[in-house]
């Protein structure tokens, strides 16, 4: 039969399954189990390039690292990328699947994803102790139950006991959870042996009539309550987390992120707020770029239609007035739209077919319909331009992109040893021209050295102190969140039922 599962579903979207899989992997792979995260089928705008070069959702990324393995696409056999209205960027195993709406992907896609997600589940389970899979929104869509390929049906598939995790924090705790147990059929409902809520602030004496009533009614025990920890700092899984999330504001040195109504990849920017001076800001339509210090242009679903936003809401005038003052920084879709042209001709991209660029860079992207660019990729710093400090030194990042980049007079940013960068075959990465830059590597300043001298390039032209490359603040913190949350799910939960179910036979 193989390994054990343990399966966390929510009461809705943004409860908190994600870190309680984060969580768990955690605990009991210090308590010796070879654990391993799982999540059938995922829509998130954030995802990642696996050394098997496979693109899969950073949740499961971070679920992977706090159980201490090697990130694999079986761990997220399925993945969904909004990309228009109502049409997603379909991946398979890590590869592109098509792009198509709801009705097109269950009638042609879901015994393809179906058998996907069973030969992930099982290559996981032979290789692995226990199994801690995600379900997505909530088990109680029963508009979308005959479709599920998220949370039931899979429980099932996986022989796997649930616990459903509930969010206190948006009130109504207790009739989410009573109504998730009601629009249940009973199957569904059986597989569920225990609730835990999160995200609990007050007083818990407080909340126990509440607590001991929940448990009457679902005849399920309640196994903890996890309280709100605000100085956990963990990666997001969609846009609808941007609305909450607080970067820090109060560096001397302001940096813009501008808002793409179709973002992705946005926890490129993360490890620029552990940088010492600097405020981060998200910029939104109705925003100013001016007294701006440097303005990212961060990765898209849809570069042309995302540059026509910009230029209908007069960012592209802005951000040309600001190329002698401001570091103007894009990656990926960002760094296409900073060229002078993409072409389209066959809409592929997107129905508007060609358009002019920001025009900042010398350089033009064209669709061809070519793969898509899914690859780890590294790479040394050629030292041009306001880089030039940086000359030999080694990053690494990862692609996934389409579109290929042809450089006029902009001169390259990296040289790639592994990698495909702005054209395949020719080792190139990026562009470099004044202030302006971009590459197509994600997770470009999640390299201490790029990202320290990035910043210290603005701390000399704002007369502050240049900051030493010893430390990687973010690096420490990311450790440091990951022993916090498990440290906290084991302090407050039940944890002994839990083993209890995994050491039951599977």
């Amino acid at each position: 039969m193989g390994a054990k599962c343990i399966m966390i579903q929510g009461t809705s979207s943004s409860a908190g399954k994600s870190v309680m899989v984060a969580a768990l992997c955690r605990i009991f792979a210090k308590k010796g189990y070879s654990v391993a995260p799982f999540k059938s089928q995922n829509m998130s705008l954030n995802s990642y390039t696996t050394n098997e070069n496979r693109e899969i959702a950073m949740a499961q990324v971070l679920q992977a690292e706090a159980a201490g393995v090697e990130p694999s696409h079986h761990m997220n056999p399925i993945l969904l990328k909004p990309k228009e209205d109502f049409i997603s960027h379909v991946i398979i195993h890590g590869k592109p699947a098509g792009d198509m709406n709801f009705y097109d992907y269950q009638r042609k896609l879901r015994k393809r994803a179906l058998k996907a997600i069973k030969e992930s589940l099982d290559n996981l389970r032979e290789k692995y102790d226990l199994i801690i899979i995600e379900g997505a929104g909530s088990p109680a869509e029963i508009n979308m139950r005959q479709y599920d390929l998220a949370n039931m049906e899979i429980a099932h598939l996986a022989d796997a006991d649930v616990i459903l995790v509930a969010d206190i924090d948006k009130g109504g705790v207790f009739a989410s959870i009573a109504g998730t147990f009601m629009l249940l059929d009973k199957k569904d409902r059986e597989r569920i042996k225990g609730v835990i809520i999160n995200k609990f602030r007050g007083n818990l004496d407080i909340l126990m009539p509440g607590i001991r009533e929940i448990e009457k009614i679902t005849k399920v025990p309640v196994l903890g309550v996890i309280p709100y920890d605000e100085n956990l700092k963990l990666p997001e899984e969609d846009s609808a987390s941007l609305s909450e999330r607080k970067y820090k504001n109060k560096g001397k040195i302001r940096i813009g992120v501008l808002r793409l109504p179709r973002i992705s990849n946005f926890t490129d920017i993360d490890p620029l707020e552990y940088e010492k001076d600097i405020s981060i800001k998200f910029i939104e339509a109705e925003d100013t770029l001016h007294g701006l210090d440097a303005i990212i242009i961060p990765g898209t679903r849809n570069t042309i239609n995302d540059l026509l936003f910009l230029k209908e809401n007069g960012f592209h005038d802005e951000i040309s007035d600001l190329k002698d003052e401001s570091l103007i920084f894009g990656i990926c879709g960002g760094f296409q739209m900073l060229g002078k042209k993409i072409i389209d001709e066959a809409r592929r991209e997107s129905q508007h077919g060609s358009i002019e660029g920001l025009g900042l860079l010398d350089c033009k992207t064209e669709f061809t319909g070519a793969p898509k660019i899914i690859t780890q990729s590294q790479g040394k710093i050629i030292g041009q331009g306001i880089f030039q400090g940086l000359k030999g030194v080694q990053v690494k990042g990862y692609e996934l992109h389409e579109g290929t980049t042809i450089l006029g007079d902009s001169r390259p940013l990296i040289l790639l040893k592994r990698g495909c960068g702005n054209m395949p075959g020719k080792k190139l990465d990026g562009a470099v021209e004044g202030n302006i830059a971009g590459t197509y590597l994600h997770g470009i300043f999640h390299n201490l050295k790029f990202r320290r001298y990035f910043t210290n390039i603005l701390r000399e032209r704002k007369g502050l102190e240049k900051i030493p490359y010893d430390i990687d603040e973010f690096k420490n913190n990311t450790r440091f969140s990951l022993d916090r949350l498990a440290e906290t799910v084991e302090k407050n939960i039940n944890l002994e039922f839990i083993e209890k179910l995994i050491e039951s036979d599977p």
